[in-house]
């Protein structure tokens, strides 16, 4: 579903100011993620005690939900996340941290709910013995649809929830879940704007408008796949340089990428549509010049720790909700 990482390139770190840890949730793959994807029902979740506060129901299954039968599945992905981000603020204690989570499509919804939860935990909340202070967290975003009602929203922003959401104007993906039909979507945005109904969904952070037609690369493609590709989404954040501006590729970014697992480059660019195939993912060359699938150590099922980090965080969480109660 995704990995956490972490900045070790001490240049890096010297031009950010700080040591970045990274969450990045990939989007939909099984059909059972699909299923999950359409359980349009608002949930309460349990991260808090406030009953107002509600998150799509399929997002939070997938987030919360474990099997205890499968020996990668007996913690959730809630507690495997958390309880990683939490070895690495205790690893690197004392050090300037930021955590900034990722992700498209599904990954962007998952993306959202993550920096929520580590906020209304306080697992970002820090003392160094003489202050207390807060590790910023920012979400930049994907094409992502909804994730939770307008207290959900207002909540995010109470906690200092930074979220950056990049879209093409042509997914759909990023106007559902939703009680409005796609022609009613001013609407609802006024209605969001002007009342609280807790059963309206409603999207939180700043977003950034992309339009794929602004592409001189790129078909004029109707197809909603396409519309909701992510390497597009990329190519065109590479073009982007504001409103009205020219379009023009910053980073060099190679144009190629978009057709990996899409037909959207036009044809006299000869790049072959969806040229990627999973079952070469990671060939190397050999010393023959030939390339072939290295051999993988096998994966163990979850990290010894696991357990420990997350009864820390059971009590950084047990604590604030004791202060909250006093409060």
């Amino acid at each position: 579903m995704g990995y956490v990482a972490v900045c070790t390139d001490e240049d890096e770190i010297k031009r950010l100011g700080r040591r970045d840890i990274v969450v990045s949730w990939r989007g939909t793959v099984t059909y059972l993620e699909w299923i999950y994807d359409l359980k349009d029902i608002l949930h309460s979740p349990n991260f808090t005690n406030d009953p107002s506060i509600k998150m799509e129901l399929g997002f939070y299954d997938l987030y919360t939900k474990k099997e205890d039968t499968c020996n990668f599945c007996s913690f959730s992905a809630r507690e495997q996340v958390l309880a990683e981000i939490k070895r690495l603020l205790d690893y690197y204690d004392g050090e300037e941290i930021s955590i900034t989570i990722t992700g498209h499509s599904l990954g962007a919804a998952l993306a959202i709910i993550t920096a929520y939860d580590i906020a209304e935990l306080g697992v970002n909340i820090v003392n160094d013995g003489r202050v207390t202070h807060k590790i910023p967290i920012t979400v930049y975003s994907f094409g992502g649809p909804r994730v939770g009602n307008l207290k959900f929203k207002e909540r995010c922003e109470e906690l200092g929830v930074k979220v950056l959401r990049v879209i093409n104007i042509h997914d759909k993906v990023p106007t559902v879940p939703g009680i409005f039909a796609n022609e009613k979507l001013q609407f609802q945005k006024y209605l969001e704007e002007t009342v609280s109904f807790p059963w309206s969904y409603a999207h939180v952070g700043v977003e950034l408008t992309l339009d794929h037609t602004h592409s001189p690369f790129l078909k004029p493609a109707s197809d909603l796949g396409c519309a909701h590709n992510l390497e597009a989404h990329l190519h065109l954040l590479d073009g982007y340089h504001g409103k009205g501006q020219r379009f023009c590729l910053a980073n060099k970014r190679d144009i190629a990428l978009v057709n990996k697992d899409s037909n959207f480059l036009k044809k006299e660019y000869g790049v072959p549509p969806h040229w990627r195939q999973d079952e070469n993912k990671g060939m190397v060359k050999n010393n023959d010049g030939r390339w072939v699938l290295p051999e993988r150590a096998r994966v163990e099922a979850h990290p010894h720790d696991i357990s420990y980090h997350l009864n820390k965080i059971l009590k950084i969480a047990t604590g604030s909700s004791q202060l909250k109660q006093a409060q």
